[in-house]
């Protein structure tokens, strides 16, 4: 057993953090007690590693702690990777202190970007929410995962893609899974199990790279594609403009009587670069 205090530069708010990861159901944590359970796998084996928060939003620390201590480095690398703690979330609020949205910023100051636990759940996750609304993409993502995933110490993780990529498409049909949704999880994890789609790769290519290299697989378009650069890979500059929430959140923001066209959404966030994710990220948190 190991354990490891980091204390980091505020603000950094985890209450908000917990927040937006207790939405998912299969995710491990207590809002009251401030920690989550994150399952990890590192070189091939799993493992679960709880990240508590003991300071403040402007003071932040964190108690983070694994069973197996050969792993701590690479656990550590990747907690701080999931909730971005090398990243300044000062120069954040002050860069949108004078923007168009200074007000959203205030109220939720601190609030930070936190990524998907893995790419390759990141990416099933996108090919199962894909045209659902909120509550049946969870309820058919919890059905997935408790039925081809496993625990460790009552933690649920994603099955792996050599575990999917063996079924047949009848057996997520079963789970209410349309047939081209079954396809993509599929085929998509065929072509990870193969070799053919190198996921840890991906961090190397740039925003555009990406683009290019993933919507030549079949399922993925352009929305997938920026989730997993926003919610995967944490890159900071990243608008995804046809998002019904970022809609949503601009009209009401700036009082509208019809969601924004694209050019009124590219005008509007001009003044936000290089820090378009983060504009993303506080726009949904408005709308919440």
């Amino acid at each position: 057993m190991w354990k490891e205090i980091v204390a980091i530069d505020g603000p950094y708010n985890f209450d908000r953090a917990l927040d937006r990861l207790s939405k998912d159901p299969l995710n491990s944590l207590n809002k009251e007690e401030k920690f989550v359970k994150i399952p990890l796998i590192i070189n091939e084996h799993p493992y679960v590693i709880t990240v508590k928060a003991i300071g403040t939003t402007a003071e932040p620390r964190f108690e983070i702690t694994g069973s197996e201590d050969g792993i701590k480095e690479q656990a550590l690398m990747n907690v701080q990777r999931i909730f971005q703690l090398d990243f300044s979330l000062h120069n954040v609020d002050a860069h949108f202190q004078t923007t168009n949205i200074a007000d959203i910023f205030r109220q939720h100051v601190g609030t930070p970007l936190v990524l998907e636990f893995d790419l390759y759940r990141c990416l099933m996750k996108c090919f199962i929410h894909q045209q659902l609304n909120v509550t049946f993409a969870h309820t058919l993502t919890e059905r997935f995962v408790k039925k081809f995933g496993y625990q460790v110490e009552d933690v649920w993780f994603y099955p792996k893609p050599e575990t999917v990529a063996k079924l047949d498409y009848d057996d997520l049909k079963a789970l209410q899974f349309s047939g081209r949704k079954a396809e993509y999880v599929i085929d998509t994890s065929r072509l990870i199990s193969e070799g053919k789609l190198k996921l840890a790769e991906l961090d190397m290519l740039s925003d555009d790279e990406m683009m290019k290299k993933l919507t030549k697989v079949r399922g993925i378009g352009p929305w997938t594609v920026q989730s997993l650069l926003l919610s995967g890979l944490g890159r900071p500059n990243l608008f995804p403009k046809a998002d019904i929430g970022i809609q949503k959140a601009l009209q009401k923001h700036f009082k509208l009587e019809q969601k924004p066209t694209s050019e009124e959404m590219d005008r509007y966030s001009v003044q936000w670069e290089p820090y378009l994710s983060y504009a993303t990220l506080y726009l949904w948190r408005s709308i919440e």
